[in-house]
């Protein structure tokens, strides 16, 4: 069905009426993108197809880094591109998913270039600009909702591999400590699975995992310590950065625990993520101050991350960095600055090696 024969009023419809003085539409994920921002660019682009039929590519910078997610687009093959590097036309309607127009880790920020559209749920930063498409919905869970609303609003089915890709977006953005759904997902949720195949989603869940992966997280468990209920973990290195959500999405699990701090540094860069489970805190503000002058961050109410460029990667430089997070951390959290503990006793860990 076309979008003119839909009431006017209807976002996706505001959306693709936007679009009438474009050429062409290019959609922009995050760098390193995660499944929502994959499973949101996708659909997309597939209700452009289906509507004004303008050219559409889906790109984004960075890898594709964690298992499930590689395993995931192993599986479903989705329209997107990794590039290093993209040229935007003056006719070309840049439309930012998943991600803030402030925020610098995708394409647009490092070229200079005013997003067309901006669809995401992330906590908007105050410096956000003016478009002339906005749709930020930070109730709900994920961008890939709203996408799919707009697939359902213009009555196009999306099949069973992007519906697939939706579900497994909107799981791995409620996870354990961000479990809310707004009444937004509660209505998508069964819409997607008439569609969604549930041996394909059971198997993105389980997908292998490589053998550095557990060195990573080794490695993270000797290095968490707690401060009251606050844990942190810093790495002096990690093989792939999906371990720093990862970790901190294990600790906040912990009966003890109610926020967290995990950090790595990869390629001389330090990538953070927080999780805090205290219904008052504001996670996405309390990483932006913890990184304030230092780098970029942004994130959810109760999940955040950012990044601090070019931290070198010696050991000295790394251990200034990690203690200055700490204590900034700390002071944010309200807590006392004092000696950790460790998750794991150091006696516990030599004994067991000496097996």
């Amino acid at each position: 069905m076309k979008a003119t024969q839909l009431n006017a009023k209807s976002v996706s419809t505001r959306l693709l009426e936007s679009l009438s003085d474009c050429d062409e539409v290019v959609v922009v994920m995050h760098d390193n993108p995660d499944p929502d921002a994959i499973a949101s660019g996708w659909g997309l682009k597939v209700l452009i197809d289906e509507t004004v039929g303008l050219p559409t590519r889906v790109i984004g910078g960075g890898a594709i880094v964690r298992a499930e997610n590689r395993h995931m687009v192993d599986l479903l093959e989705p329209p997107i591109e990794l590039v290093d590097d993209f040229e935007f036309d003056d006719r070309t309607a840049a439309i930012l998913v998943d991600c803030g127009a402030e925020a610098s880790n995708h394409v647009l920020t490092r070229q200079g270039v005013k997003p067309f559209a901006i669809i995401d749920h992330h906590i908007p930063d105050q410096r956000s600009i003016k478009t002339p498409f906005s749709d930020i919905r930070v109730e709900v869970a994920a961008s890939a909702s709203i996408i799919a609303s707009y697939l359902r609003e213009q009555a196009i089915s999306p099949g069973a591999k992007l519906a697939t890709a939706m579900l497994y977006a909107i799981s791995t953005e409620t996870c354990a400590y961000e479990s809310h759904y707004s009444s937004l997902d509660r209505l998508i949720l069964p819409w997607l699975m008439e569609f969604g195949e549930p041996e394909l989603l059971a198997e993105i869940h389980n997908a292998p995992l490589r053998r550095s992966y557990y060195g990573d997280l080794l490695l993270a468990l000797q290095n968490t310590f707690l401060y009251d209920d606050v844990a942190m973990c810093f790495l002096p290195r990690a093989d792939g950065v999906e371990i720093v959500g990862e970790i901190a999405d294990l600790l906040i699990r912990g009966d003890s625990v109610s926020r967290v701090m995990c950090g790595a540094v990869i390629a001389g860069d330090l990538l953070v993520s927080a999780r805090t489970q205290y219904a008052e805190d504001n996670a996405a503000e309390m990483i932006r101050e913890t990184l304030k002058g230092l780098g970029g961050s942004g994130g959810h109410a109760h999940r955040a991350g950012g990044k601090i460029p070019n931290v070198g990667e010696s050991a000295a430089a790394i251990d200034k960095m990690s203690n200055m997070l700490r204590d900034r951390w700390l002071d944010v959290c309200g807590v006392e600055r004092k000696r950790g503990t460790r998750l794991i006793a150091k006696r516990e860990i030599v004994q067991h090696l000496d097996r």
